[in-house]
């Protein structure tokens, strides 16, 4: 059995490496050997040599793996664009099969990995694939984070259909508030409530400074027992 999780979200910019960091930090402190995945990152700055993401950065940081950059990032590029597109530019082409070879590779060395997407779910990867291609190949248990923000309502039901017809489960979803003024917020969480089945893990409020470690906390408060049917982890 495959031991992790696919964090996906509604768009790009909602909190998906705050929550799968958080995810991999729980899964360290309770003993296992997790590691955190960011397949494809844009908008990377040069570190010693190497293109970087504070994505990537602040998965490193959550994980109690170290692993070579090449399988925790493959694709890196500089340019903050669709990730399609800022490959094109630099002459390269995302290819599926390196980014399955790459979890495979932690898939090993680790207990549980936390695979985090690119954007929304459906970004492209390249003219014929997308990012839910890559969690349709992987086949990891999906947990959705929605940006709680005006319009979350119909993006969340939008992209909680799209994981579904690709054959995938919703193991559970996160509302992360990303709207400090966000009005009748709990109008809006029990509207999602409503019409997602799967259930809700955590609802986190607006901090610009919010780091892991807090959401982390914050999630195994609210959360508990949500993920047993999964990998028994929370």
């Amino acid at each position: 059995m495959k031991r992790g999780y696919f964090i996906t979200g509604t768009d790009t910019g909602v909190g998906k490496t705050l929550i799968a960091s958080a995810l991999v930090h729980h899964f360290a402190q309770n003993g296992q050997r997790a590691v955190g995945l960011k397949p494809v990152a844009t908008g990377c700055a040069w570190h010693d040599g190497q293109l970087l993401s504070d994505d990537v950065a602040e998965l490193q940081a959550a994980s109690n793996v170290t692993l070579p950059l090449q399988i925790i990032n493959p694709y890196a590029f500089e340019p903050p664009l669709a990730p399609h597109i800022a490959a094109a530019l630099v002459g390269q082409r995302i290819e599926i099969k390196t980014l399955l070879n790459a979890y495979e590779q932690a898939a090993t060395a680790t207990d549980v990995v936390v695979v985090e997407g690119v954007g929304g779910f459906r970004v492209p990867l390249n003219n014929h694939e997308d990012t839910a291609d890559l969690a349709a190949r992987l086949a990891l248990p999906v947990i959705l984070v929605i940006g709680v923000r005006l319009g979350c309502l119909s993006h969340a039901l939008l992209t909680a259909e799209s994981i579904a017809s690709r054959g995938l489960k919703l193991a559970s979803w996160v509302a992360n508030v990303i709207d400090p003024q966000m009005a009748a917020l709990q109008e809006y969480v029990q509207s999602l409530k409503q019409r997602i089945a799967a259930p809700c893990l955590g609802v986190v409020p607006w901090n610009e400074r919010a780091d892991f470690v807090q959401i982390e906390a914050l999630l195994r408060q609210q959360g508990a027992g949500i993920l047993q049917s999964n990998d028994k982890i929370l």
